[in-house]
């Protein structure tokens, strides 16, 4: 059916996407209701149908990610820093109101986009060899491809258990109806995507296109370079293996996971990024990562203006919901960091990022006036600060003041970049009592965006102010929540949260629509009471 690949990326292969997407939400795969599924319909006769079938795959996987910026309500607004000005369901989940009725809050306790790509993937891995039968496909060509399957699989498991906790697992394809199945223990799970990854990484290359000798050239008939950052390489296989092992309190463990990245970033061509690399439109948020050979996300999914995935909706754009005027004119933004938040995480006067500070008008005048600098906000002393650090306009385009007359938003969904991966080392180092190592990390950071290191006179314990630190640096991308969750997971200190990790709080409910249909399923008690 699909037997030709476009070499418009995703634009084409997301009617791919869509079409297993709507297969799948008529199915009964785990908790749906089937007619017909995904293996019925796809073709694996010829490197052709591979190619299609292999982008697919990654494009289900975003729209996972990016449909009604699912992605940020997961793991961004939950008691995090941002505030709704007046959206009533964004307020329910900045509140952790998760059992509030509302249209968006149902969506996004739906798991059922998570398990139509497990469904493609375990598919792919199942099916795949056969298309060997063209001679274009070969057996080195399918090593690398069921990596990259397993790969995915980890991380769409991963995503599951941070976001839902223990949930229903399978790992081969089903066709026809699927039994009803309940919650497996994440443990098993995270355990399982640990050894997949592991399997996969020898398969990895460190870059594609480039001289790696397992993979040059081409890649799936395509221009390696345009899929770089959103294709598994061994350096992003690595990366999410520090993440599964920090979730599940293995730190030792995560500490070397992270510090291969580190060691090794210049084989993957990755670096850390300038303040202005990091804040630009056309930067590391910008498709693929910055412009001109800059810094690239290490793991995440581009959504290209040049290749018709950028949009002037949520779906998988902060800016959508952050930006306003002078950027847009939009008058208030869905979402701002209020200004008393924002002195209080960013404290110090000579962070690149923001600082607050006062000064005297001239020499001879002693009157003193605030100000402001900095890339992460704008209109600080409005009642609605702009966020500015993530602004992607137009292909990177914006007009001389950062203004755009129409707004097209197309900045990246990023998973982890080198700077998030060098602060994931820190904390796994504070976690193991490694302190000089998690210390020095810190500094790194610290010193690369222009702030004051860190002293324990002043900033105290060493693992709270790297979890600080990962407040400053990685607002906007998804983290907060789960940094929380790690956090009070590690010192037991906040009653409230003890109460959420003992109950099953800190994770989403799980949709009427799921446990109307699979009767295995039971909600966690903190949600079942609520």
């Amino acid at each position: 059916m699909y037997k030709k690949f476009s070499t418009n990326r995703f634009t084409k292969i997301a009617f791919i996407g869509f079409f297993l997407a709507l297969t799948l939400s008529c199915n009964k795969k785990l908790n749906i209701e089937s007619q017909h599924l995904y293996g019925e319909t796809v073709a694996w006769d010829s490197y052709d149908d591979i190619n299609s079938n292999f982008f697919g795959v990654y494009s289900l996987f975003r729209t996972a990610l990016a449909t009604n910026n699912n992605y940020l309500l997961w793991g961004e607004l939950r008691s995090g820093d941002f505030v709704s000005s007046a959206r009533a369901d964004l307020k329910a989940v900045i509140d952790g109101q998760l059992n509030t009725q509302f249209p968006l809050l149902e969506e996004m306790k739906d798991w059922r986009r998570f398990y139509a790509v497990i469904n493609a993937i375990n598919l792919y891995i199942e099916r795949s060899g056969e298309a060997m039968v063209d001679t274009r496909y070969t057996r080195v060509m399918n090593n690398l491809d069921i990596a990259h399957m397993r790969c995915l699989r980890a991380w769409a498991y991963f995503m599951m258990v941070r976001i839902w906790g223990d949930i229903p697992f399978i790992t081969s394809s089903f066709d026809g109806a699927f039994p009803q199945i309940p919650r497996t223990d994440q443990r098993k799970i995270l355990e399982f995507c640990e050894a997949e990854v592991l399997k996969a990484v020898d398969f990895l290359p460190y870059i594609y296109g480039g001289s790696d000798p397992l993979q040059t050239g081409s890649f799936h008939l395509q221009n390696s370079d345009q899929f770089r950052t959103m294709l598994f390489g061994r350096l992003a296989a690595y990366g999410l293996l520090a993440h599964i092992a920090a979730w599940q309190g293995h730190y030792a463990d995560a500490e070397v996971y992270a510090q291969f990245v580190i060691d090794r970033r210049s084989s993957g061509q990755l670096d850390y990024a300038t303040t202005g690399q990091l804040t630009a439109s056309n930067g590391v948020f910008y498709d693929r990562g910055a412009e001109n050979g800059g810094p690239r996300v290490l793991m995440g999914f581009p959504l290209s203006w040049q290749f018709g995935e950028s949009g002037t909706s949520g779906d998988g754009h902060i800016e959508s919901w952050t930006m306003a005027a002078p950027f847009t004119s939009k008058s208030i933004p869905d979402l701002y960091v209020p200004a008393d938040v924002i002195t209080a995480v960013f404290t110090s006067p000579l962070d690149q990022r923001f600082r607050f500070d006062t000064v005297r008008t001239s020499v001879v005048d002693s009157t003193l006036r605030i100000v402001t600098a900095g890339e992460y906000f704008k209109n600080f002393f409005s009642s609605t600060p702009i966020f500015s650090k993530i602004k992607v306009f137009n292909n990177g385009r914006s007009n001389a003041d950062g203004s755009v007359s129409f707004a097209v938003y197309s900045s990246n969904i990023t998973f982890s970049r080198l700077d998030e991966i060098r602060l994931l080392k820190a904390e796994a180092s504070a976690a193991i009592g490694n302190t000089n190592g998690a210390i020095a990390s810190l500094n790194e950071q610290l010193i690369s965006r222009g702030a004051n290191t860190y002293s324990a006179t002043k900033d105290g314990d060493i693992l709270e102010a790297i979890f600080k630190e990962r407040r400053r640096e990685l607002i906007g991308e998804a983290w907060r929540w789960y940094d929380q969750v790690r956090y009070y997971k590690l010192r037991r200190n906040n009653a409230g949260f003890n109460k959420l990790i003992d109950e099953g709080g800190i994770y989403c409910p799980v949709s009427k629509a799921v446990l109307a249909s699979n009767p295995s399923i039971q909600q966690y008690p903190y949600w079942a009471n609520k």
